[in-house]
């Protein structure tokens, strides 16, 4: 690709990871608002329109008010009160379906024109497949909650929120490469490269607790921070007599170990940035930002349970794991092919390296675009 192509692929890119991170935020809004059982059927063509008339919005309605959810909680609701929940349901699956749009328009522009060749054709394809597969999921979560309790499965709501910040993150990574392919001149030792991939599953699992916080609204059973309703100790919190309804389903030993996995994720993370402190500036800059981002991220968590779960601060902590991920993706980048400085690259074409830092051969297309 020219330099202008790169440009363009590449912003292309980083507009639909933003489309993803205002769809996860929303998806937050829709999950703390009740809205997200207000739409009782799947219409990925036909439901692109909201009802459009009086008789429209009253078969809405009247689907609405077959569901657990009415039945059980909002037996109260009149059409207006309805208009309001199903408004945030309805915005989450249209931004889905600009998504949908955003990418498949430029996509066939670019494959015409040939900007996108050979593996990048099939490697921003997959970015399609992943789109659909995460709308699959998200409607077979909202289906757990149409049967006969009227919330959610915790579970499905995790393995949603995981794939759409994964997807995310796998748009961030293409854009990240096609801005700035990786050069192994001066590649990391492997620990080192090993320890800063090591964030991604811990993150993962921070992800998965963080869902479940959501589903179990276990946000709600203590307002205090650093401690817990006064208490530390982790036998405070593991009650219910079943390792796995305390690792998973009770929402007290659940909001203990999300706590207990964001200290653990903030020092790894530090961790991460002593070990890589002599390296590049791309990579002490990447780790930089990546310890600030959980620092506020856990700064934001503590005042959303402080707060009692308001819905402004618990959509910006949503939207933080989004930001975090992506730090640690970006960290992971530059970890992978790390750049040399001028010097070392000078260096790499005359001496050849060592075994802990490989260099490329001088004359290799890779190392070719630091000798323009």
């Amino acid at each position: 690709m020219s330099d202008s192509e790169r440009r363009a692929v590449g912003g292309w890119l980083l507009v639909l990871w933003v489309l993803v991170l205002l769809m996860v935020m929303i998806g937050g809004v829709t999950r703390l608002t009740g809205s997200g059982l207000s739409i009782v059927e799947w219409a990925p063509v036909t439901g692109a329109l909201p009802p459009l008339d009086d008789q429209a919005w009253n078969d809405a309605f009247n689907a609405y008010q077959s569901s657990p959810q009415f039945q059980h909680q909002n037996h109260w609701m009149a059409l207006d009160d309805f208009k309001r929940i199903f408004f945030w349901e309805y915005l989450h699956r249209l931004v889905g379906r600009l998504i949908g749009l955003a990418f498949c328009v430029p996509w066939l522009v670019f494959v015409m024109r040939r900007t996108l060749r050979g593996a990048w054709i099939w490697r921003t394809f997959g970015l399609m497949v992943l789109g659909g597969l995460q709308g699959a999921l998200g409607w077979f979560m909202v289906m757990s909650g149409l049967v006969n309790e009227p919330r959610v499965s915790h579970y499905r709501l995790a393995a949603h929120l995981l794939l759409g910040i994964g997807v995310g993150q796998v748009i961030l990574w293409q854009a990240l490469e096609i801005a700035s392919p990786r050069v192994a001149i001066q590649a990391l030792p492997r620990t080192q490269r090993w320890l800063a991939l090591g964030l991604l599953p811990l993150l993962g699992l921070q992800i998965v607790y963080g869902a479940f916080m959501g589903g179990l609204r276990a946000g709600y059973v203590a307002a205090t921070f650093p401690d817990m309703n006064g208490h530390y100790a982790p036998g405070y919190f593991f009650t219910t007599g079943s390792i796995w309804r305390n690792l998973f389903d009770n929402p007290l030993s659940v909001h203990y170990l999300h706590r207990v996995i964001a200290l653990v994720v903030l020092g790894y993370a530090c961790a991460t940035l002593w070990s890589l402190r002599n390296q590049g500036s791309e990579v002490r800059f990447a780790c930089y930002g990546l310890v600030a981002a959980v620092i506020a991220q856990i700064a934001v968590g503590a005042m959303t349970v402080m707060l009692g779960v308001p819905i402004p601060v618990a959509v910006a902590h949503q939207g933080g794991a989004y930001i975090v991920t992506a730090a640690a993706v970006v960290l992971c980048h530059v970890a992978l092919g790390a750049r040399a400085s001028r010097a070392q690259a000078r260096t790499a074409g005359t001496d050849g390296g060592s075994s802990d830092n490989p260099t490329l051969d001088p004359h290799s297309p890779r190392t070719a675009r630091l000798h323009p």
